[in-house]
């Protein structure tokens, strides 16, 4: 048998093996898209096991997760320190092997993967980030970044409709180093694709901007890569639609069951006998495998070693960029950016307004910043107005028109971010979060460093309605793990919560910014880093504890106020970030909220979900029990009793 086709039974034979011990996982996918997988990694991607993070090498995302016993095969097979045992102890507890791709967790997972679609719409944020760092740090002769992304897709993947967002964006914006490979066999986990998808994939994708290429026999390795090859020198993304049968050359070729169940012992033996497969012994590599694949490596490593030769030629002819280069991938911050100046406003603004102004600091600063909104920059206010916009005939702009495409914006921000060399932020209403929600929990999963800016925060939204007004929203975000969230009070809780942002690198944060104008309080400032934290004590105890987030601050501080000239001691308490607060120590949690006050009053024109922990049984939830209403801002605050008079009478009423 021909050494490369041997290879690709070994990937076969190591999945369906695997799947078969933990009794779980889905080998059909491995089965028939080993060939497209091996031809890439053996035959096409420059990459080096040896130094899995070697910054220019190809990406490769399996954005059909489900198939994950093949990527790990190919992990194992190309020295990236998988081992048999691991293979053996796939989906088990601990292992290195999950049911679907983890990013951080096995080594050469570029992304996490399993949420059908999402990988590919990364993979568009990985092929743009390669497209604007090569337009702003490449020189004549010396292009140190230049490489390219490569995704295994499905039937299921096609069927998302994040797959459409972000391909439609890939092909608006020509990113020609994005190369899909489709593994079209037509069987999803109901049955054939044609009970709900008949549609042309590739006559949509070329309407969508696309080249798309065909393969007609799946396992032909020759025509495969000469169709890779053909498509690495079109001027537009690139789909190969490769015709496969899920579960190759076993009883369940063509079968829906091939997709999510074992294939059973008896049906692996006919497999084996099937492919021609001699080795008794079970996950069994053949040592001229193993060695065949040890020299293909080693094109990898000289394609290292010729980069890292060309890098030091750059770094010698361009001493300042490769110095901001290197900036860009460790993600450095000066010293001199969280300074006096960065936490001052001249004016009151929304929090929307101040944020805007911050990025725009930010962006004087931090060479490697780069986002945009969806079609809501004006309203986000997320333009950085000294740079331009990216674009097929402007690679170097920071800012990023995504259009109207909510979910693939933040996929394409996780892309950009897994890529290196760049920090994203996205934007659009918190309402519309709802849109963003699995993708913020996989820059979540994956601990990247994206940034959320998620403006008209509450019922201030006034006239939009309830339809635009956020009220759950921040329940859902604040209670997912790894997610950082920020209600500020004003322009320098906006400010703490970026310098938070910026110095968390290992997960996303959440702004959540009034549409409304926020007076700049006196007494906020850099304790907003803690989360929680006390703005002012009023009388000589401690008699009530009213703690607010955002544009409710200023009413406690009011309050507050008139509750103090009746005779009490009040404390008002800003929580911009309830998450952030809890993991603080628990006696800074007890020198802000002490224990032995038990009347307390939460104040927040979102849902009270999530306040009780606070307040506790003693305390008053003032907040939204239900939707809001379509009317101006100043009425709607009246009408659902975000008042002083209201956080008054409620205040006395457990008081006295």
């Amino acid at each position: 048998m021909d050494i490369r086709n041997l290879a690709v039974n070994t990937i076969r034979v190591l999945s369906v093996e695997a799947v078969q011990k933990a009794k779980s996982g889905h080998p059909g996918m491995p089965m028939g898209a080993a060939p497209m997988a091996f031809t890439l990694w053996n035959d096409v991607m420059n990459h080096n096991p040896k130094n899995p993070n070697w910054f220019n090498r190809d990406r490769f995302i399996l954005s059909a997760g489900h198939g994950s016993m093949m990527l790990y095969s190919l992990l194992h097979l190309f020295n990236y320190g998988l081992t048999i045992d691991d293979l053996k102890n796939f989906r088990q507890l601990d292992s290195k092997t999950p049911g679907h791709p983890e990013f951080g967790h096995t080594i050469g997972v570029e992304a996490t993967t399993g949420p059908l679609g999402q990988g590919l719409a990364m993979g568009v944020g990985m092929a743009l980030a390669e497209s604007h760092l090569a337009a702003k740090y490449n020189k004549p002769g010396l292009n140190i970044v230049d490489h390219y992304t490569y995704v295994i897709a499905g039937d299921g993947c096609m069927m998302e409709g994040i797959t459409n967002e972000a391909s439609s964006f890939a092909g608006a914006n020509k990113l020609s180093k994005l190369i899909v490979l489709y593994d079209s066999n037509n069987i999803s986990i109901e049955g054939s694709t044609d009970i709900s998808f008949t549609e042309n994939v590739r006559d949509r994708y070329e309407a969508l901007g696309w080249d798309t290429f065909y393969v007609e026999d799946g396992k032909s390795l020759d025509d495969i890569l000469a169709t890779i090859n053909e498509a690495k020198k079109t001027d537009k993304p690139s789909l190969i639609e490769i015709k496969t049968q899920i579960g190759w050359d076993s009883v369940k070729e063509g079968l829906a069951s091939a997709h999510g169940e074992p294939l059973g012992d008896e049906n692996i033996v006919d497999f084996k006998k099937n492919i021609g497969w001699e080795y008794e012994e079970e996950f069994y590599v053949p040592r001229e495998v193993r060695e065949y694949i040890s020299e293909s490596n080693k094109k990898g490593e000289l394609k290292e070693e010729e980069w890292n030769k060309l890098f030091e030629e750059y770094k010698n002819n361009y001493p300042e960029e490769s110095k901001e280069f290197l900036m860009s991938l460790n993600k450095e911050l000066t010293e001199d950016v969280f300074n006096e100046d960065f936490y001052k406003f001249d004016k009151d603004d929304a929090s929307r307004g101040y944020s805007g102004t911050i990025l725009n600091r930010l962006a004087e600063k931090v060479p490697y910043l780069i986002g945009g909104s969806a079609d809501l920059a004006p309203s986000n206010k997320t333009e950085m107005k000294n740079s331009s916009y990216y674009s097929p005939t402007n690679r170097e702009g920071k800012n990023i028109h995504f259009g109207v495409r909510e979910l693939a914006m933040s996929a394409i921000s996780n892309g950009i971010s897994l890529h290196g060399g760049l920090l994203p932020y996205c934007a659009t209403f918190l309402v519309f979060s709802d849109y963003v929600k699995p993708t913020i929990r996989l820059s979540a999963l994956m601990n990247q460093q994206v940034l959320y800016v998620l403006t008209h925060d509450s019922i201030g939204v006034g006239e939009d309605g309830p339809t635009h007004q956020p009220i759950e929203q921040m329940v859902m975000l604040r209670s997912t793990p790894n997610i950082s969230t920020f209600r500020p009070a004003d322009g320098k809780e906006t400010a703490a919560a970026y310098e938070y942002a910026l110095n968390k690198k290992d997960g996303p944060t959440v702004f959540a910014l009034t549409r409304q104008k926020l007076e700049n309080l006196e007494e906020t400032g850099k304790d907003a880093l803690n989360g929680g934290y006390v703005l002012k004590d009023l009388g000589d105890r401690i008699d009530i504890i009213l703690m607010a987030s955002g544009s409710e601050v200023k009413l406690i501080c009011d309050a507050a106020e008139r509750i103090n000239k009746l005779g009490y001691g009040v404390r008002v308490v800003s929580m911009p970030s309830p998450d952030v607060f809890d993991k603080q120590s628990e006696g800074y949690k007890n020198s802000v909220l002490p224990k032995e006050v038990r009347k307390r009053v939460s104040v927040e024109a979102l849902s009270t979900y999530g306040w009780d922990k606070y307040v506790g049984l003693d305390g008053i939830k003032i907040g939204m029990e239900g939707f809001g209403a379509s009317a101006p801002a100043n009425l709607l605050f009246d009408k659902f009793g975000f008042t002083v008079e209201n956080i008054v009478e409620k205040a006395l009423s457990i008081l006295d």
